[in-house]
């Protein structure tokens, strides 16, 4: 049972790990969405997209994870990258057309790939 509780903490230090990690992350791809919106570029970019899914499916194959499964990881968050960065473009043509700061705050998850 000892051994059993034991690695049941390091999941738990490694999930508040990977939560923090992805906080960093979003707040990066924040930035990149308020500037996608500002130089009217298209939320979504997929050759980055398709570049990045190709080295995360290779970082997984050393690591030895299921290279299938790092794809629709990154894929989920592609789509939440996408997603934001929409909101946040659609926030920043509405400020530009009003003259006036953004009118809510931008999505606190955005991500980008």
């Amino acid at each position: 049972m000892a051994e059993l509780l034991s690695i049941r903490s390091s999941i738990d230090n490694i999930d508040a790990t990977l939560v923090f990690l992805l906080a960093e992350r979003f707040k990066a791809t924040q930035k990149v969405g308020f500037l996608k919106a500002t130089h009217r570029l298209p939320a979504g970019d997929p050759g980055r997209e398709t570049a990045q899914i190709a080295r995360l499916r290779r970082l997984a194959e050393e690591a030895h994870l299921d290279p299938a499964f790092a794809e629709k990881f990154l894929n989920f968050i592609i789509g939440e990258v996408i997603r934001h960065h929409e909101a946040i473009a659609e926030d920043h043509q509405a400020a530009e057309n009003n003259g006036s700061a953004a009118s809510r705050p931008a999505p606190s998850t955005a991500v980008d790939a």
